[in-house]
Parts: C-alpha cells; structure tokens; sequence
C-alpha cells in the first residue's frame, strides 16, 4: 500500500494553484513522452509532457507546454510511456515450485524465515526494477505476517520495493492445504490458516486484519483431477457459511476478499459466498460467468503459471495439468466477451522470480483480451480493484508518480513490456537504462 504522501495542505495548495511553502521547497521533475499510454485512455497520445513533483504527478501537458527553469528534464521522447505496473497476484515469500528443486515442499521445510525474508528483499526489488510499483501479494505461505514486515520496510525506505497490499496467512480448512502426505502422526507446518466452521473462519479473520493485512485470501479448492470422463474436478474447501463469516468480517473493515477457486463446486460457494475476486478460476461456466459479472466480482486468471512444470504426459497429475491449460484459456475468452472485470494476476513466487513478470501478458491477448486492455488490466483496472483509482495505475494530474518506459510499442508486440527500461515509483527514478 502507498505511503501517505503529501500532507493534507501541500495537496490542497497544488490544486488550487497557490505557491505554498511546500511547492517551492519541492523540485519538479519533467518527463518527456514520446508515446504516452495514460492507464485510461483507449489511445496513446503522442508527445506528452509529465510533471512531476514529489511523490505525486502535478500535471500532464502537450509537448509545447512551457517548462519552468530549473525543472529536471528526463528525456523519454524516443520512448513509450505508461503507468507503473501491477501485478494482483504475487507470493514474495515464494521461491518457485520446480518439481525438480523439491516443489513447493521445499519453500517451508528447507528454508528459515531469515532466509525467506532475505528472498522476499529480492523479491520485491526484482519486481520493482521491471516495472511492476503495486503488488497484491496474496498470502505468506507458511511464512506468518512476514509481509507486513516487508511492507513496512519498503515504506519506512530500508528495502527497495513495490507498494505492497499483503494478505498475511490466507485461510483453509482441514485437509485443504499444504503440506500434505507425511506420516499422520507429524503435525507438519501448513502454508495457509487452518479453520473448520463458521466461528473458527471469523477468529481468523479478525486476527489477520488485526495483525496487518489490506486483504483477506481464501481457498475454496484444493486438489484437482480428472475424472473418469476427462473432466476436471477441484475439492472444495470452505462451506458457503464459513466463507460469509469471513466476507462478512472483511467488508465490516472495510476490506475485500479474494477466493483461489479452480471450477465447481468451490467456484461456486465462492461466488454464493460473496467474494470479492476469484483467483485462477480455471474452468468458469456460462452461469458462473453471469453472476460474476452480475455481482461484479473481479477476475485474476494467472495464466502463465499453468504453462509450466507440467507432469509427464502419460500420467495422472500429468493429464490433469493439459487439462488445466485446455480449459483456462477458454475461459478468460468468455470472461472477456461477457464483460467480466479482468485484472493482471502472475502468480509469482509459484513461477521463479527470476523469470519475466510480464508474461501473462502474451496469454492475456492470446485468450481474446486488446493489448490495451490487458495493459489496463495491469494499471487502471487493478487501481479499481484496490480502491486506489486515480491514486495509481495512471499518469495523470493528482495520481502518484508510478511511471514506467518501454523502447518500443507494447501495443503492437505486447512482450514489450518485458523490456521495462526506465522506472520511477513515487516520484524517485528507480532505474533508467543509458540512452532511454
């Protein structure tokens, strides 16, 4: 989440247009635009002025505007220019789920929370460089209420980093999560709050938003197979009633839900629960699709995550993740044709950081989203989700300085967006390549 900014009175001064004490005392920073890609607009426009001042965007102008001396002018002419990215879908305390390096497994029993702190730091530096200023981190897994920790140092400035909205602990039910399969009688660790009821489900709640987090993260689905027809079945977790606890709970402090549901019965209860986002959602049928788009419940895919580590061919788990794959894609299409809210979700953390953040992007149009729409699904459409429209995910008047710069044209090769050159995250130039 943001740091407060400006106080009450320097903002109130900018927008009238009074020179107060602040204003002077602050430097401007201009940003020459080639190509702008505001977060909003349905066009780019062409030779853009960004002024900059402090944390916050003070205006944005035509080209010809008038620069006042001794502003700093950063040169972004031969550029495409766009808003901080966001990412509504993160696990910094993750390190990859390579079968090959133990799994996921081997993020809880192998590694000390010193170590996973210290990987959750290039976690969230690794996203900032690359152009991603806001991330949803949907739960700790197994690693506590480490992100509000790690929240809290990117804030107070001891590590570079995002804007963080943490979800803490998330929250499942017995035999519906992780770790799973060791000798019954070893109370193993699990990666997610274990609750059963819907008395137990409000506690946990209440402790995670007491302890920090903006939101709450449920899973509603476990484990998913095929059945003997072919079909993918997910094991549903939470009862409706036990999720309307916690939904109820949430929205009395004024904070959302998000549901990891896969298809079914879990989806279901989701919706009927009154989430606020699905995550993932698999396989979506037509009803499914109406009312979420009825309730306007908002809808985080994570594609590219399911394009990896799949299972030999041949086999059970193998089968089930094609499947997987087979019927996502259908889905977000229909989500898209329906009108669905769509934001832009990884599920880094389960990928490798060291991979690309930005590649869902490719997915996302792939399964029948514009460029520019998987682009606002990234910054305007993800602000709107995390009650922060106009705060972030824009560049305009008024809007935190959160901008980002790609040398080519995402619009016509969206895996620009890959190649995040240039990056300012709250007014402070971050990264900025020679000659971009």
């Amino acid at each position: 989440m943001k740091k407060a900014g400006w106080s009450a009175l320097a903002l109130l001064l900018l927008a009238c247009g009074v020179p107060g004490q602040t204003e002077k005392a602050t430097p401007l920073t201009v940003i020459r635009a080639g190509t702008l890609i505001d977060g909003t607009s349905e066009a780019p426009r062409k030779n853009q002025l960004i002024f900059v001042r402090g944390e916050r965007i003070e205006k944005v102008a035509d080209g010809g505007a008038p620069i006042p001396s001794g502003a700093k002018v950063i040169d972004l002419s031969s550029a495409t220019v766009l808003p901080g990215l966001i990412d509504s879908h993160t696990h910094i305390f993750l390190w990859g789920e390579n079968p090959d390096k133990g799994g996921y497994d081997a993020n809880i029993l192998k590694a000390g929370i010193a170590l996973r702190a210290a990987r959750a730091t290039f976690a969230v530096r690794r996203a900032l460089e690359q152009g991603f200023t806001t991330l949803r981190d949907v739960e700790t897994e197994g690693a506590g209420y480490g992100d509000v920790e790690i929240k809290q140092a990117i804030e107070e400035g001891t590590i570079p980093g995002p804007g963080l909205f943490v979800s803490t602990r998330a929250i499942s039910t017995t035999g519906g999560y992780n770790l799973e399969g060791y000798a019954p009688e070893l109370q193993m660790p699990k990666g997610a709050q274990i609750v059963d009821g819907p008395v137990e489900a409000r506690k946990a709640a209440r402790e995670q938003l007491d302890h920090g987090a903006d939101w709450i993260k449920v899973y509603m689905t476990h484990r998913s197979w095929l059945d003997k027809d072919g079909n993918l079945v997910s094991q549903p977790t939470l009862t409706v009633d036990e999720l309307k606890a916690i939904v109820d709970e949430a929205h009395g402090w004024k904070k959302k839900v998000a549901c990891h549901a896969y298809n079914g019965i879990g989806l279901q209860r989701a919706l009927d629960g009154g989430c606020d986002s699905i995550e993932h959602g698999l396989e979506i049928s037509d009803a499914q699709i109406a009312q979420m788009v009825k309730q306007g419940t908002w809808y985080c895919p994570t594609m590219a995550v399911y394009y990896k580590d799949w299972g030999p061919e041949n086999t059970p788990a193998g089968q089930r993740d094609r499947k997987r794959a087979a019927v996502h894609g259908t889905s977000l299409e229909k989500a898209v044709k329906a009108g669905v809210k769509i934001v832009y979700g990884t599920d880094m953390g389960g990928i490798e950081w060291t991979e690309p953040e930005a590649q869902d992007f490719p997915y996302m149009t792939q399964f029948g989203m514009s460029p520019m729409a998987a682009i606002q699904a990234a910054t305007s459409r993800a602000a709107e989700m995390l009650d922060m429209r106009g705060q972030i995910g824009v560049v305009a008047a008024g809007a935190y300085a959160d901008v980002i710069a790609v040398s080519g044209d995402p619009l016509r090769d969206i895996k620009e967006l890959e190649k995040v050159k240039f990056v300012m995250h709250d007014g402070a130039v971050f990264k900025s390549e020679p000659g971009k």
